[in-house]
């Protein structure tokens, strides 16, 4: 059976990073559906019409990908206006005093202040994805609720488009 929307795909997928090195794997074969815009597009189209057996290398742009990396998204904030001990990879919802729904990574902490990122943190990376498709089956009802509970691995999943631009859709490609 040949990939189609509505299709149940099983994959297994490597990503890499510009340079080669493994960043992520799936450590057994995942399942979208396809025409959902689950995965990323590019990668979804790379996948149409084929069949089983079928491997693919694809290279992603960060546009593609991620999106770009964003210096306004990067933050220097008082450590005593984020609460207690503050270290880094913490995550946190929000800037204090302003919740926008972005999340927050801890990237550095120094004399009273913290660094806050709110890009993604492969945001700007040129990505490599080694797929290959395993299964391949029309879904049914059944299938379909099953696939609505599956999660797609956050290394393959599209970014919502606030998380890319601040809501503003007319920066994606």
């Amino acid at each position: 059976m040949k990939i189609e929307d509505g299709c149940l795909v099983g994959l297994n997928v490597r990503m890499f990073d510009a340079q080669g090195n493994l960043l992520e794997e799936t450590g057994a074969p995942i399942v979208y559906l396809h025409g959902a815009g689950d995965i990323f597009g590019r990668v979804e189209a790379a996948l149409a019409q084929q069949e089983p057996g079928y491997k693919a290398s694809l290279t992603l742009e960060p546009e593609d990908a991620f999106g770009e990396f964003d210096a306004e998204r990067v933050h220097l904030v008082e450590v005593d206006r984020l609460g207690g001990d503050i270290s880094v990879g913490m995550r946190f919802e929000g800037l204090p005093d302003r919740p926008d729904g972005r999340t927050y990574l801890v990237t550095d902490v120094a004399e009273g202040m913290a660094v806050l990122d709110g890009n993604h943190p492969l945001a700007g990376r040129t990505l490599r994805f080694d797929v290959e498709v395993v299964s391949v089956q029309r879904a049914g009802d059944e299938e379909l609720r099953a696939a609505e509970s599956q999660e797609v691995p956050d290394f393959l999943r599209v970014v919502p488009p606030h998380d890319l631009h601040d809501g503003d859709e007319s920066h994606l490609h």
